[in-house]
């Protein structure tokens, strides 16, 4: 099996490096930071109650969620074995009977300071009531992975939506890989960013994280009735390639999203369920002679799937237009100085409004196709509600 190492490695880099930005309110809006302007006082940033929570869902279903801590005692944890057995933190969103008033905080203070630097993201306020009561039903499952040196909760606005539309939705933590909170406060750090040479193993060993938390969550204590025939896996880069890598290694998964996450290898005898690659600026090759340029990436294992899929691309987007980053830059900016052409891969020139939007809508659109049998348009050809998003393949 052939592995990346040198250009993924800084892909994955560069986007935590832009990541813990976020947090210092100096910039508004990040198209304006692509162009390279002045900073702006700190005050034009962000100012209303409305900004300081994330997104509302799109569906009708009030929205729950719980967090767990699991422990797999079948293997020691691979990138720090003197830590004991595999630990992993899990957030859930849930259709819930009832909408309370005790919505989730976006993230502890530790936490925040951990990810970011500073303690802004604890205040801001996801639409979600912890603890609430589920629904009755079972409910198709949404696992999802988030990027290198990410946290889980940068999936929020995804997976509050996708609850609010029916889903049961898991987006877990691949403790060492980022800054992961256990109870009682625990942090620990990134392990990983540390060691260059792990990376190719990451996929790998998320698909068995997944695995567990698969286990737990269908198994007979599970906090959620689930239906355990629908399953998916959703990641952003990396965790879009562990989406994948998931489908393939676990027979329980029935699809998977990539939103924008090179490969790191060949899935021996390929992919035969559906898959949606989403993902920005892969239209063209921008490195030629390179394997690891975007484009070249997703060709060289698009053959590999052989089921269902498309290639979706977004061109005006960066690589965390499919996160909360672009809505959290929106809100408290990025810092004067940041290389603009730094910003244009992270973020390109889409708000936070629109990348949430197509986000939402296509993700939702391709869980809706493959686990509810529901076709959309919005799979089959371009949509006149979504210019930003191009067809490449199908």
């Amino acid at each position: 099996m052939m592995w990346t190492s040198r250009k993924t490695s800084r892909r994955a880099f560069v986007a935590a490096a832009l990541l813990t930005t976020l947090a210092v309110p100096q910039i508004p809006a990040v198209a304006a930071a692509a162009s390279g302007p002045a900073a702006v006082p700190a005050e034009r940033a962000g100012t209303a109650a409305a900004a300081d929570r994330i997104p509302a869902p799109t569906g009708k279903e009030p929205v729950g969620t719980k967090t767990l801590h699991l422990v797999d005692t079948s293997r020691p944890d691979p990138w720090k074995p003197a830590a004991g057995k595999r630990e992993l933190m899990v957030t859930l969103w849930y259709p819930a009977r009832h909408q309370g008033d005790r919505n989730a905080p976006y993230m502890s203070k530790e936490l925040s300071k951990a990810w970011v630097g500073k303690e802004d993201l604890a205040g801001m306020r996801t639409n979600s009531t912890v603890d609430a009561r589920p629904a009755g039903k079972r409910r198709p499952l949404v696992v999802l992975s988030p990027g290198f040196g990410m946290s889980r909760a940068s999936l929020t606005g995804l997976g509050e939506d996708l609850a609010s539309r029916g889903y049961a939705v898991a987006a877990v933590d691949h403790t060492y890989e980022a800054p992961v909170e256990f109870p009682g406060g625990r942090i620990e750090s990134c392990e990983l960013c540390r060691k260059d040479d792990a990376l190719p193993a990451v996929a790998p060993n998320r698909s068995k994280d997944i695995r567990f938390l698969l286990d737990q969550l269908t198994g007979p204590r599970s906090p959620l009735a689930v239906d355990a025939r629908r399953i998916a896996v959703a990641g952003h880069s990396i965790g879009g390639a562990s989406a994948v890598q998931a489908l393939h290694d676990d027979p329980r998964v029935d699809a998977a999203v990539n939103l924008d996450g090179n490969f790191f290898g060949e899935f021996a005898g390929g992919v035969n369920k559906p898959v949606l690659l989403l993902g920005a600026r892969r239209g063209q090759i921008s490195d030629p002679g390179s394997a690891e340029d975007p484009r070249v990436n997703w060709d060289r294992s698009w053959k590999q799937l052989t089921g269902w899929k498309r290639w979706l691309d977004v061109p005006e987007g960066g690589h965390m237009t499919f996160t909360d980053a672009p809505w959290l830059a929106d809100r408290f900016g990025l810092p004067a100085g940041t290389p603009p052409d730094e910003v244009t891969k992270g973020y390109g020139t889409l708000h936070g409004p629109r990348s949430t939007a197509l986000t939402r809508a296509y993700v939702g659109a391709f869980l809706d196709r493959h686990l509810r049998g529901t076709p959309s348009p919005l799979l089959d050809r371009p949509s006149p509600a979504y210019p930003e998003v191009t067809f490449l393949k199908k």
